[in-house]
């Protein structure tokens, strides 16, 4: 069978990414100055490449599947299939001007727009009344306002970064995280996509097992019953008797956010012994 060719993101998404291969059971490494990473399956081949090209290259069939956000997706109008949204490095593409602009002013004039999003930038400027003129970026496009445009359309995390530069938001035109996609190509031949499936299978298992960890507890045989029906469980609770027939040993997957409310219940509850810890996979 051949190998299945995989895009990874340069830039800030390949650390999120490559943590992801290595916990679903591919390590991932990466020798400096090189794009060709070292993948931890001899059926994956993979390259580097920047986020902004990866929609197109799928849709040319050059690689088979890999990662973006789903912004760049958008912006390149790429024909892909959106296999798995992973959720990491969560973004919004916004519009933000200096704090002494508003928007009637801006519509006044013909407004200078520095993005690197032309495409999604044009349908929004057409949307909401503006005579504009783009002017393309290549990076750093909070530094052009108030000199050299009166309004950016960029992507952000927090805000901060155009905070800093005396930025306002006016609108939110698009939020995104990193997507795990395929190109039509590959999705159409039986075995590739057999092992984009088994990958995005291993993703969503390691994804779900980072919001949830695992209780174990004891509890007597008398306080059993109200106990497991105050439990919260992604289905039921595993339940073995201890040795002796003293009581129950309970085991049971619940999300990490859940954790400091439910030890306390639990403990009133009756269980003790209780020892907390990580997951590695969780496949529903």
């Amino acid at each position: 069978m051949e190998n299945l060719r995989i895009l990874l993101p340069k830039g800030r998404m390949f650390d999120n990414v490559a943590r992801l291969f290595g916990d679903a059971g591919f390590p991932v490494s990466l020798a400096d100055r090189t794009y060709r990473p070292v993948m931890g399956a001899s059926w994956l081949d993979a390259k580097l490449m920047k986020p902004q090209n990866v929609g197109e290259l799928l849709e040319l069939g050059s690689h088979d599947a890999g990662f973006t956000g789903i912004d760049w997706i958008r912006e390149s109008g790429a024909q892909v299939e959106e296999i798995l949204d992973l959720g990491l490095d969560r973004v919004r593409v916004v519009a933000a001007a200096p704090v002494e602009l508003d928007e009637a002013s801006l519509k006044a004039r013909k407004t200078v727009v520095a993005t690197e999003y032309v495409n999604l930038a044009e349908s929004w400027l057409m949307t909401n009344g503006y005579h504009y003129r783009i002017l393309r970026t290549y990076g750093a496009t909070e530094v052009f306002p108030p000199d050299d445009a009166d309004l950016i359309i960029d992507n952000t995390a927090s805000g901060q970064t155009l905070r800093d530069n005396g930025l306002k938001i006016i609108d939110v035109i698009l939020e995104s995280s990193t997507c795990f996609v395929a190109g039509k190509a590959a999705m159409a031949d039986k075995d590739k996509r057999a092992r984009i499936e088994e990958l995005a299978m291993l993703f969503k298992a390691v994804l779900d097992a980072r919001e949830r960890v695992m209780l174990e507890m004891n509890v007597t045989a008398d306080r059993f019953e109200s106990l497991v029906s105050g439990l919260p469980a992604m289905r039921s609770p595993t339940v073995s008797p201890l040795n002796g027939n003293n009581g129950y040993a309970v085991k049971i997957a619940v999300r990490r956010r859940e954790v400091p409310d439910l030890i306390p219940r639990l403990k009133k509850l009756g269980a003790a012994d209780i020892v907390e810890y990580d997951l590695r996979k969780v496949v529903l």
